[in-house]
C-alpha cells in the first residue's frame, strides 16, 4: 500500500513538474525577454549610454536575453518531451556552455556597476576618474574572456542522456558536477553578490559623508545676514541628498536581496543533489528532488528578467523618464 501510494505521489509530482516547464517556464521567458529588451532600448539612448554604469546594465541584459534565450527554450520543450539536449551530446554541451557563461556575465557586469557607482561617489578625484565609459568596455571585455575560459570545462563535463540525474543533461562524473557546482556557486552567485552588497554599502557611506561635508562647508561660507538664505540652501540640498541616498539604498538591496533569493536556492540544490549521488533513494525522493531542483532552476531565470522592472519601479526618475520619451517618439514616427 505505500509503495503504491509512493508511486502515486511521485507521478502526481512529475506530471506537476512537467506542467511547470510548459506554462510557468513560457511565463518566466516572456516575462524576461520582454523586459531585458526594453532595458536594452532604454539603456541604449543617446541620454544614457555614454554612461558607464548604464553601459555595463546594457551588456548584462544583452547577457540576460542570451541566457533566457538558451536556458529556457529547452525548458519549454521539456514539457513537451522535445528537448534535444537531452539526447543530443552536442546541443547539450554548447546549451550549458552558453547559459553558464551568459549568466556569469550578467551577474558579474552588475557587480562591476557597483563598483563604479562607488568610483563615482569616491571624494577624491582619481578614484572618481576611474568610473569612465573605456574603463567598463574593457572590464566588460575581459569579465567576457574570463567567463569563456572558466566554464570552457563544461564542454568537456557535461553529457546527455544521463539518468539519475537532476536533468538528462548535466554532469557525467562526481568530479565533473563538483568543479561545476562549486564554480557556479562562488564565482556566478556568490562572489558577486558580496561585491554588490560591499560596494553598495560603501557606495552609500560615501555619500553620507560627501552630504555631511557639503553641509558643514555651507555653514562656514554663509554670512550671518544670509542665515535665511542659508537655511532654506541647507534645507533643500538635504532633502536632495536624502532622495538621492533612498534611491541608491532602495536599488540595491532590492536587487541584491531577489538575487539571492532567486539564485542561492539552485546553488544549495545542485551541491545536495551532487553530494547525494550515491545515496539509494526511492522513486518519491528522486521525484520530489527533480521538482524542487526544476523549480529551483526556473527561478534563477526570474533573476535573469527582472532588471528592467527594479529599475522601472525603484524610483529611478531618470530611467523612467527616458522609457516614457522612447515611447513618445516611437509613436510619434508611427
Amino acid at each position: 500500500m505505500s509503495a503504491s501510494s509512493d508511486l502515486y505521489s511521485a507521478d502526481i509530482l512529475k506530471n506537476v513538474s512537467i506542467q511547470f516547464n510548459r506554462y510557468f517556464s513560457i511565463f518566466i521567458f516572456i516575462f524576461g525577454t520582454v523586459g531585458n529588451i526594453l532595458n536594452c532600448f532604454v539603456l541604449s539612448q543617446p541620454t544614457l549610454r555614454i554612461n558607464p554604469c548604464a553601459y555595463l546594465f546594457l551588456i548584462s541584459s544583452i547577457a540576460n536575453i542570451i541566457s533566457i534565450t538558451f536556458g529556457l527554450t529547452t525548458r519549454i520543450l521539456a514539457g513537451w518531451d522535445m528537448d534535444l539536449t537531452d539526447t543530443n551530446s552536442f546541443f547539450c554541451k554548447i546549451r550549458a556552455f552558453i547559459m553558464f557563461v551568459s549568466r556569469t556575465i550578467a551577474f558579474w557586469l552588475i557587480a562591476f556597476a557597483t563598483i563604479d557607482r562607488w568610483f563615482l561617489s569616491c571624494s577624491q578625484y582619481q578614484r572618481r576618474k576611474m568610473s569612465s565609459l573605456k574603463n567598463a568596455q574593457r572590464g566588460t571585455i575581459i569579465i567576457i574572456i574570463l567567463c569563456i575560459l572558466l566554464y570552457g570545462q563544461v564542454i568537456y563535463c557535461y553529457e546527455a542522456d544521463l539518468i539519475s540525474t537532476p536533468l538528462h543533461c548535466y554532469g557525467k562524473t562526481v568530479a565533473c558536477r563538483l568543479l561545476t557546482d562549486v564554480t557556479y556557486a562562488l564565482i556566478t552567485v556568490l562572489f558577486p553578490l558580496s561585491i554588490m552588497c560591499i560596494f553598495g554599502v560603501m557606495t552609500i557611506s560615501n555619500i553620507r559623508q560627501t552630504y555631511y561635508v557639503i553641509l558643514f562647508k555651507r555653514k562656514i561660507r554663509e554670512t550671518d545676514n544670509e542665515n535665511k538664505k542659508t537655511l532654506i540652501l541647507t534645507n533643500g540640498q538635504r532633502e536632495r541628498w536624502k532622495r538621492i541616498d533612498r534611491y541608491l539604498r532602495h536599488v540595491l538591496f532590492i536587487q541584491i536581496i531577489l538575487l539571492t533569493i532567486f539564485t542561492l536556492p539552485q546553488v544549495i540544490e545542485k551541491i545536495y543533489t551532487t553530494l547525494t549521488v550515491n545515496t539509494r533513494k526511492s522513486m518519491l525522493h528522486m521525484t520530489i528532488d527533480k521538482f524542487i531542483y526544476n523549480f529551483a532552476l526556473l527561478l534563477t531565470y526570474l533573476a535573469s528578467g527582472m532588471p528592467f522592472y527594479i529599475y522601472t519601479l525603484s524610483g529611478g526618475s531618470i530611467f523612467r523618464t527616458t522609457l516614457r520619451n522612447l515611447i513618445r517618439s516611437i509613436f510619434k514616427n508611427n
